[in-house]
């Protein structure tokens, strides 16, 4: 028995020290493999810091060259199908290529694409001169082509803020777009207008420009110019609005009419400029809806200095109708920091303080005069009393005036009595003055439901609300007149489709009674 239990526990063992020498090695090479893998991920990740070094300027100006190419194939091929909308496609590329524009790329783009018989091609490639380029032949181009590369030196010279050389070339270029007439020259036309005016008003001689855009506007309206119509227009209210001439800046749009089928950037370009042009001649109501329209139309993940721009008035025309802007406006992640004086601003309205908001417009005055927003601001000053005086009567059932004056920091008494006079005037409280005795007395507050505000809160509501429905119709898109044709043909087929079922049966029908 001894021996059989001494042979049975050396087996045993060594079958347990087989196992362990096995799970030693399946350790051993578990380890080894998660050795091997970090070695491969630290070495890849040495193979991507290395990829990610910079690359060189030469490499990076043979990309752009090539992203151009593709541009000019795409144009050339809008020349071709007489299709504008594959020029559409380049320009909204420009702001991306613009970044990467320098002469080296320019000057081999001159001699490659603009003909020799061209005679600004010499100052051209003076404005962008290269040691290293290389004689070229221009290759056979559209004329189309030859703007476009003309309308890129514009930009770049633009960028680099070389005004002096980007006044001839920009009037080189208008001229080169004047005397082509073709519907695929529509929009790259509109837009060379606009760095066209864009170069004068950087030099300080935007008046220079208004003739030529006035003529251009008459000669796009009589070729159905749409997109040059939609740009001159507003090229032509921001000139007049850079030198405060609103009353011609008036004349202009009641003359003209802005097209329906622009594009959302121009006509929120448009709005923009026609809330202002209300807002300074008072009419705030239509002001205050043409700038929710404006930001309404504006890009969404786009263009944040427009909407700031935009926001600033919005929020100055609605304290100017005795309206608190929504909170949620001083929020807003591109606006928090533009909108701070604006928020003081608004508080100091709100709680009726003069002091205070003598202190915001101090402070910020020349924030407030580039943003060109200083004239409407210092008429908030008669909101700002408007609004004390009404906290004021809530407050006291009689109060003199003197004690008005001091609370309200006017200069004297009389100048209360004729501020409160003008209060009861336009409705803003309910009170009456004792002149012999120099007091206010305050009447009851009457019912509000009991007048005519609500009916004028829900007319302003459902006219804003209807104005949504028609811009909504407007910009939805329907499909071709042909469509409608496929329609019909479709419906026809459903009928004799129809016939054929029905006279089907009918023969069945025959060839059972037939049976019968």
């Amino acid at each position: 028995l001894l021996t059989k239990f001494d042979t049975i526990s050396s087996g045993i063992n060594a079958e347990y020290g087989q196992h362990y020498y096995i799970t030693n090695n399946l350790r051993a090479d578990r380890m080894a493999t998660k050795t091997q893998k970090k070695a491969k991920v630290v070495d890849t990740d040495v193979e991507m810091k290395e990829s990610d070094a910079p690359k060189p300027q030469a490499e990076i100006d043979s990309l752009t060259i090539e992203d151009i190419k593709d541009h000019i194939s795409i144009i050339e091929k809008s020349v071709v199908n007489k299709e504008p909308r594959f020029v559409l496609r380049v320009l909204r590329q420009l702001a991306s290529t613009r970044k990467r524009l320098n002469d080296a790329v320019l000057n081999h783009l001159l001699k490659a694409y603009i003909s020799d018989t061209y005679e600004f091609k010499g100052n051209l490639l003076g404005y962008f001169p290269c040691a290293e380029s290389k004689d070229e032949k221009s290759h056979a181009r559209s004329v189309l082509t030859e703007i476009y590369i003309h309308l890129l030196g514009l930009v770049s010279l633009l960028d680099n803020n070389r005004i002096n050389d980007a006044i001839p070339c920009a009037q080189e270029l208008i001229n080169r777009v004047m005397s082509v007439n073709k519907p695929t020259m529509h929009s790259l036309g509109a837009r060379c207008f606009f760095y066209y005016s864009r170069a004068f008003e950087m030099a300080g001689r935007l008046h220079e420009a208004r003739t030529l855009l006035h003529g251009r506007l008459r000669t796009s309206t009589l070729r159905h110019d749409t997109e040059g119509q939609a740009m001159l227009l507003n090229l032509l209210l921001r000139n007049y609005i850079h030198y405060n001439l609103y009353e011609q800046a008036e004349k202009l749009i009641s003359k003209t009419t802005f097209p329906e089928n622009a594009n959302n950037n121009e006509s929120a370009r448009y709005l923009f400029y026609l809330g202002k042009i209300k807002a300074t001649q008072l009419d705030y109501s239509e002001a205050f809806k043409n700038l929710n329209q404006a930001i309404r139309k504006a890009p969404q993940n786009a263009a944040i200095g427009f909407k700031q721009a935009a926001t600033k008035l919005l929020v100055v025309v609605q304290l100017l109708l005795g309206e608190v802007p929504e909170r949620h406006i001083f929020r807003d992640q591109h606006l928090r920091e533009p909108l701070q004086p604006y928020l003081q601003l608004t508080q100091a309205v709100l709680a009726g303080d003069l002091a205070k908001f003598s202190s915001v417009l101090e402070k910020y005055s020349d924030k407030f005069m580039r943003a060109g927003t200083l004239t409407l601001i210092n008429r908030l000053r008669h909101n700002v009393i408007k609004t004390g005086i009404k906290s004021v009567a809530l407050s006291y059932s009689r109060i003199s005036l003197a004690d008005v004056a001091e609370k309200l920091q006017l200069d004297s008494p009389e100048d209360a009595e004729y501020i409160i006079a003008k209060a009861i005037h336009d409705g803003v409280i309910e009170a009456t003055i004792d002149h012999d005795k120099g007091y206010m007395q305050s009447n009851d507050s009457a019912n509000v439901y009991g007048t005519n505000e609500p009916l004028k809160a829900y007319h302003e509501r459902i006219r804003f609300c209807l104005d949504i429905h028609n811009h909504s119709i407007k910009a939805m898109r329907f499909p071709p007149k042909s469509y409608n044709d496929n329609l019909e043909d479709a419906q026809k087929q459903r009928e004799r489709e129809q016939q054929d079922l029905e006279y089907a049966k009918e023969i069945a029908e025959e060839e059972d009674d037939g049976m019968l």
